[in-house]
């Protein structure tokens, strides 16, 4: 059968439909790739961060929402969209805001470690603080008080009442917790009192001393207490790591013969719990009536004199060997010479002592 007109037509009509259809669909295709393409480079753009990153210390009110905070960080250069921001917070069902307080941000961050860092809750200042070897509680306490606010007087109270303990090297029912502050640097929060002060070094201390041979103290006839006791006149003593443990040797020496320790910081000492600094002793001031005084009373002190470090706390558990009974300072350094003859001793002190 022959094929008559309008069918051709109805066929060039259909063919013309289908690549408009097709123009069409491409078209579309073309927009929505270009829509889902431009999403895609706002989304980089608006997690992203570039440029200087320094800290900015950002305080989220009480009753801020999350529109709020959003808003705040962009004013701070923390982001660079709070629509973004926004979107992120309401997608991870975060509008109701973060946790009021100080945070510690920086500029251009990428909007993941900005929700980490408040997911984290607000920043607490702390203040470093360094407490030296050789210090009392008395001189603990005054660099709390300039350092840490704490009172130096609330201070002394807490650490010479009697609560803190540290068995077995600070037995329960101590009244004082001298020598046993850990001369260290610390990082406190801020705000910090003087029993959380007291807490922290009293920890530091146990840290330090897990790994020392205590039970060396038992051949040399100390206690873990009395360890500390006789570190804390090494470390008031010496100045140089080399002396230590032949100056222990020498207090080990003398309270085998029974023979005074002639220790002057243990003098200091006992003039300073009546509030008098002596930095040069005199015959006077070696005749003081206290249990510290260790020209006038053989054997230890009854407790420590000052914060020994590890240096001194290893050379009173593991002291020299040999005979040495006398030392004498040589030099303005604070360097040594030792002896096991008084004669010698005497002639040292003479070449010395001008």
């Amino acid at each position: 059968m022959l094929e008559t007109v309008p069918g051709r037509y109805e066929r060039r009509k259909r063919r013309k439909e289908r690549r408009r259809g097709l123009t069409i669909l491409v078209i579309f295709l073309i927009f929505v790739g270009g829509l889902t393409a431009g999403a895609g480079a706002f989304y980089a753009w608006a997690s992203g961060a570039s440029g200087p990153q320094n800290k900015v210390m950002v305080v989220i009110p009480h009753g801020a929402t999350g529109s709020q905070v959003a808003d705040l960080l962009k004013e701070k250069g923390i982001i660079r969209s709070s629509f973004f921001f926004r979107l992120i917070l309401r997608f991870r069902h975060l509008t109701r805001g973060f946790q009021a307080g100080e945070y510690t941000l920086k500029t251009n961050m990428r909007v993941q470690a900005v929700l980490d860092a408040l997911g984290k809750g607000p920043f607490v200042p702390s203040v470093l603080a360094t407490f030296p070897e050789g210090l009392t509680i008395a001189q603990v306490a005054r660099i709390a008080q300039d350092k840490l606010g704490v009172s130096a007087a609330a201070f002394v109270k807490a650490a010479t009442g009697g609560k803190h303990s540290l068995p077995p090297y600070l037995p329960a029912g101590t009244k004082s917790v001298e020598g046993f502050l850990f001369p260290n640097t610390y990082e406190f929060l801020k705000g910090s009192d003087a029993d959380a002060v007291i807490t922290r070094l009293l920890g530091q201390f146990q840290v330090e001393a897990r790994n020392l041979p205590w039970t060396a103290g038992g051949k040399l006839g100390v206690t873990d207490y009395q360890a500390v006791v006789l570190a804390a006149m090494v470390e008031r003593e010496a100045r140089f790591d080399e002396d230590r443990a032949r100056i222990a040797e020498v207090i080990y020496n003398r309270i085998r013969k029974g023979m005074p320790l002639q220790i002057d910081a243990t003098v200091e000492y006992a003039w300073g719990l009546l509030g008098k600094y002596k930095p040069q002793l005199t015959n006077a001031d070696l005749k003081i009536d206290s249990p510290y005084n260790t020209y006038l009373h053989t054997g230890l002190p009854p407790a420590p004199i000052a914060s020994p470090g590890l240096p001194s706390l290893l050379a009173a558990l593991q002291p020299a060997q040999g005979d040495l009974l006398y030392f004498v300072v040589i030099d303005k350094a604070g360097h040594h010479a030792f002896t096991d003859n008084y004669q010698e001793f005497l002639r040292l002190k003479a070449k010395y002592s001008g």
